[in-house]
């Protein structure tokens, strides 16, 4: 099969993926762009209700194929290995794709293509070690146990900012439980789920257990969520799109996991190191361009190093390299919509207009085309009122608050819509400690930021969502269990009576 690159891809249609093979869709196309150059590079088909109803039999049929439903788990952990394999092989033309789709630096799509076959390797070692338990029921000669089994079809439903990682942190798991997938990428990026389609089959997955439908959320998306035959769905996207999904499956009573995004606090403290804490919180807004769920897009700082850590990280964004994302030595690439630019022009103008101080950055950097570039944007004097401090808004703004102690510093943190991620720097354990406690948020991080592992469970909660990746929360989240009752006393029992513990 032909490898599927940036140049095999260009200004042509992107085909879809069904039961082990590539096709044209016949849905209409939708223009893909470069964020880079601003230009339209591909076109993304919006998939029929017939495409996608296609795609969820094939996955359906695979649940019912001996080749996948009888395999061993350790058969499905060689199977992952061999797929590690293959992607070891193919990182450089997965980033080249998704870097020429999202805009985001190619060193970071080449790193997060290298965390694939790191998270395969991960839950094929987990696929023979998912067990069940044994349970002491107080009932004499009664064996009582459970045992997990797959759920079956899972819709995965993945962003635009990180394609392959985000549809990776399912797919690894639920192959591993012996799910299959169907995976719907946003069609401003849906190349690269297309371009990995082909390494299911050169692994020697059967037929049906990985899809790829395209299209727009309300056409190839509505019908994917409303489908009978989808056992689970896994989306990571906007609160917005959330709360529409989640709607969609209750209608089914279609179990879902959501993660929706956040307005994670970075904090600073007096007693840290200062020069490490400013250099974390700009990789935790201005990585990425700040399109990431996990952003430190609220930043609190003690009021008595706030004056010098604003001044270092102003320093720090003011050396940032913006431009190229195919160049190793730019640090900042474009946004990955047009929407997204105007988006962060607004709340910037918001912010002005609430009383908030520009401290750095706020326009668009000259000398770069029509690519959809913003500078580095840091706001200062921001009060926990402000749209910009209240709201996500997934660019490369930060708005910096100051606290006085603890307690108000926790007021502060915790007034938010939003509970994903959240980060302190402190060389104070102690203080540390209690912050991990009383923050409300799914994940903290100490002395470090935007540090995620294959091992480490994340996910939040409130408008952040609910439902977890990584780590063995992902494999009870991707299969279920089922319990299992024998009476071997050989004994009748009353027909009238249950059998209750005494």
């Amino acid at each position: 099969m032909t490898a599927i690159t940036v140049d095999t891809l260009r200004d042509t249609c992107l085909p879809i993926y069904i039961g082990g093979e590539y096709m044209a869709s016949a849905g209409a196309p939708i223009d893909s762009y470069d964020p880079a150059t601003g230009e339209v590079w591909c076109q993304v088909p919006d998939c029929t209700d017939a495409e996608v109803d296609a795609a969820v039999k094939a996955a359906n049929a695979a649940m019912n194929n001996p080749a996948w439903r009888d395999m061993t788990q350790s058969q499905r952990g060689l199977l992952m290995l061999k797929l590690a394999d293959l992607l070891d092989a193919h990182v450089e033309r997965l980033a080249e794709v998704e870097t020429k789709d999202n805009g985001k630096l190619l060193r970071e799509m080449r790193a997060l293509s290298q965390a694939l076959p790191v998270a395969l390797r991960y839950f094929a070692g987990m696929a023979d070690k998912i067990e069940g338990t044994t349970i002491p029921v107080n009932k004499p000669d009664m064996l009582n146990f459970t045992v997990r089994e797959p759920l079956g079809v899972v819709a995965v439903i993945i962003p635009w900012n990180s394609p392959l990682y985000m549809m990776m942190r399912a797919l690894a798991p639920c192959l591993a439980c012996g799910n299959a997938v169907v995976v719907k990428p946003s069609e401003h990026a849906s190349a690269g789920a297309v371009a990995f389609a082909g390494l299911m089959k050169e692994a020697g997955f059967p037929d049906g257990v990985f899809n790829v439908v395209t299209g727009l959320g309300h056409t190839a998306g509505n019908a994917l969520i409303s489908h009978t035959g989808v056992n689970k769905i896994d989306f990571t996207g906007g609160p917005a799109t959330g709360k529409v999904i989640a709607k969609g499956a209750a209608e089914q009573l279609t179990p879902a996991a959501l993660e929706l995004g956040g307005k994670s606090p970075h904090v600073v403290c007096d007693d840290a190191d200062l020069d490490a804490a400013a250099n974390g919180v700009v990789a935790g807004i201005f990585a990425a361009a700040g399109q990431t769920c996990v952003a430190g897009s609220r930043c609190f700082i003690q009021e008595s190093v706030y004056d010098e850590v604003v001044a270092k990280i102003i320093a720090k964004a003011r050396a940032i390299n913006i431009g190229d994302p195919g160049r190793d030595d730019v640090q900042l690439g474009p946004l990955a919509l047009w929407s997204q630019v105007e988006k962060v022009e607004d709340f910037t103008q918001s912010a002005l207009g609430e009383g908030a101080t520009l401290a750095f950055g706020g326009g668009r950097p000259k000398g770069l085309g029509d690519g959809w570039f913003v500078e580095p944007t840091i706001f200062t004097d921001v009060t926990n009122d402000m749209r910009i401090a209240r709201e996500e808004i997934f660019g490369p703004v930060l708005a910096i608050l100051k606290f006085r102690d603890e307690d108000d510093l926790l007021e502060m943190a915790n007034d938010s819509d939003f509970a994903l991620a959240s980060g302190i720097w402190t060389q104070n354990m102690n203080r540390a400690l209690r912050f991990m406690r009383r923050i409300e948020a799914g994940m903290v991080w100490i002395n470090t930021y935007r540090s995620p592992s294959v091992m480490s469970p994340s996910g939040g909660h409130k408008d952040s969502g609910y439902g977890k990746h990584n780590g063995f929360a992902a494999i009870e989240e991707f299969s279920r269990i089922k319990t299992v009752v024998i009476d071997y006393s050989g004994a009748q029992q009353d027909a009238f009576v249950m059998r209750v513990n005494k």
